[in-house]
């Protein structure tokens, strides 16, 4: 049978990738593949394209995709080439006779040991300084650690919340190899392009040299020293300095406190829970399915608390034990989501923006005058109204925790999908463990004095107007029609939204207000605003709305937020109908 050249072409190359593969698993699957698809396999064939359709890019988010072999899929070829960029780059920006030093975390995802510890190797040989975590911890230990061991460079094997099948590798910067860099956050532009410029995706594995020994590995629990014991003790510190009131006080609302805990099968339970106690929160019931880290995350269909019903274990354990908090951590830790239970209405999941208000509400009791508060502009345009009323700054910032870490003078920094800066001179990132401590003191005050979320929600509404906001994703197999999606909005943008006019509409892309990123923005006349992007990290279209609604009192609130609603349903069937077309 005659053979495509193509196809004939693709096989070659698999064959020769299969050769060099250091992973004996992959290296199986890749062949067993080729084997399909010598057979007559159309699927395999399909398959295969996909792994060679072209290298995995670095970028601002390091890299993220499914496990596998092949050059467009997480694997030790792919990682152990990315390490030895990384490599140089370091070294190359190292002056004199200074030698960069580097921390490497992973979480508990499938190879994410494996490829923490090839890096750890290779960087070594490449006579870089490397500190290993001792086990599988949370992003924001490692996000820690990079700030306090003044460390050049950060790297997390991780995929946060993506499905089971993926992993990811997420870069951060600091030290002194780049001054100005030195922050110990997330990489952003020039970094990736400079990193990415130095990974050699043809580099025989043979040319990249590997240490046997000679990198540090941290401390464990139990053992002196005890990294992740020596991130918390910083981290609960955060609750003593914001302490103004008795200690007697504090030590019975916070032992008062009802908590049920998930940590979503990921790696945050151990960190979470003796964060908990060592604060003096003795009421902490963690959801027995979800306590251990298992990279198959059996009980929820995607692991993201965002998802709906991923903590609906965690609810019902909250009713079942009269909770007062229900704190979902993701599996790698660096989010923090929140579920209370509504006197009217019964529990439900905060949004990430009214945690983001409630932290902020917090943090402004004590904020010194010269702080900044900071969130992403699609997050809510409360966060603003809050810090002006407390006579603090505010900055507004592109998508995602390496824009707003860096925001000057920053006290705290939030995005709505769940993530939270509330200590931004230990962690310089997002971090699910600090947050929900700080949310969890706030609950215990609160409940001290006869309060809670929803009732400080209503009062925030009262004073700020009552900010509702919804999202709306749309998942496509193509990739290129996001692009294509983004240019015929940009082309023919929508005049009206639920009856509103459209005021304003403004191309992100062309970077008025802050640098240009793929976005763009309508407000209109009530000051209804929606932002459109593509997602990051996931073949999707994110929609972000967000309506604005007076109340004179709480009695209104209900019937205004059903209301509001509705608008929000109608412009999210409005977009989904002109996103179709």
């Amino acid at each position: 049978m005659m053979q495509d050249p193509s196809l004939t072409e693709l096989l070659e190359r698999a064959s020769a990738w299969a050769q060099q593969d250091p992973d004996e698993n992959t290296q199986a699957q890749l062949r067993q593949l080729c084997e399909k698809v010598r057979s007559g396999d159309d699927s395999a064939a399909l398959e295969l394209a996909d792994r060679f359709a072209g290298n995995l890019a670095f970028g601002t988010a390091g890299l993220r995709a499914e496990l596998g072999a092949g050059p467009n899929r997480m694997n030790s070829m792919v990682v152990r080439r990315t390490a030895a960029g990384i490599g140089r780059f370091l070294r190359q920006r190292a002056k004199g006779t200074y030698v960069p030093s580097a921390v490497i975390g992973f979480d508990a995802r499938y190879n994410s040991d494996v490829f923490a510890s090839e890096s750890a190797a290779i960087l070594t040989a490449a006579g870089i300084t490397v500190s290993l975590m001792p086990m599988a911890l949370p992003t924001p230990v490692l996000a820690w650690a990079v700030r306090e061991f003044a460390a050049d460079a950060g790297i997390m094997v991780t995929a946060s919340h993506n499905p089971p099948a993926d992993n990811g590798y997420k870069v951060y910067l600091g030290g002194k190899a780049e001054p100005g860099w030195g922050s110990g956050a997330q990489i952003v532009t020039p970094a990736d392009a400079q990193i990415a410029a130095q990974i050699n995706h043809d580099e025989p594995m043979i040319d990249i040299a590997l240490a046997h020994t000679g990198w540090k590995v941290l401390p464990g629990r139990a053992e002196p020293g005890d990294i992740e014991a020596a991130y918390l003790e910083k981290i609960t510190g955060l609750l003593t300095a914001i302490e103004d009131a008795p200690t007697a006080d504090l030590a019975l609302a916070r032992a008062a406190l009802k908590i049920v805990l998930t940590p979503m099968h990921g790696v945050g339970g151990h960190t979470m829970a003796t964060g908990f106690a060592a604060s003096g929160f003795s009421h902490v019931a963690i959801v027995a399915e979800q306590e251990h880290p298992d990279p198959d995350f059996p009980t929820v269909a995607f692991p993201n608390p965002e998802e709906p019903g991923a903590i609906d274990l965690a609810v019902a354990l909250a009713q079942r034990t009269g909770a007062d908090l229900v704190i979902a951590n993701d599996p790698d830790a660096d989010r923090c989501a929140a579920a209370v239970n509504f006197p009217d209405t019964g529990w439900r999941m905060l949004r990430g923006d009214e945690v983001g208000w409630l932290l902020g509400t917090r943090i402004a009791q004590t904020a010194s005058q010269d702080s900044v508060f900071a969130n992403s502009i699609v997050s809510s345009r409360m966060l603003a109204s809050i810090a002006a009323l407390r006579g603090l700054g505010h900055r507004q910032t592109l998508t995602g925790f390496k824009w707003i870490s860096r925001t000057p003078d920053l006290a705290y920094g939030y995005e709505e999908a769940l993530g939270y800066c509330v200590a931004p001179d230990l962690v310089r990132d997002k971090d699910g463990i600090s947050a929900a401590l700080l949310l969890a003191e706030y609950a215990a005050e609160l409940k001290a004095a006869n309060s809670g979320f929803p009732q400080v929600l209503d009062a925030l509404a009262l004073a700020h107007g009552a900010h509702q906001t919804d999202q709306l994703s749309l998942r496509v197999k193509d990739l290129g029609l996001l692009g294509t999606m983004m240019e015929s909005l940009r082309a023919n943008p929508p005049r009206e939204l639920a009856g509103e006019t459209v005021a304003q509409f403004e191309d992100l892309s062309l970077g008025a207000h802050l640098p240009p990123t793929d976005g763009l923005l309508f407000l209109t006349e009530a000051n209804t605003r929606v932002i459109i992007r593509p997602s990051g990290t996931e073949p999707k279209l994110k929609c972000y709305l967000e309506i604005i609604s007076q109340a004179t009192d709480a009695q209104q609130l209900p019937s205004l937020r059903v209301a509001g609603q509705e608008k929000l349903d109608t412009i999210k069937r409005e977009l989904s109908r002109l996103l179709a077309g």
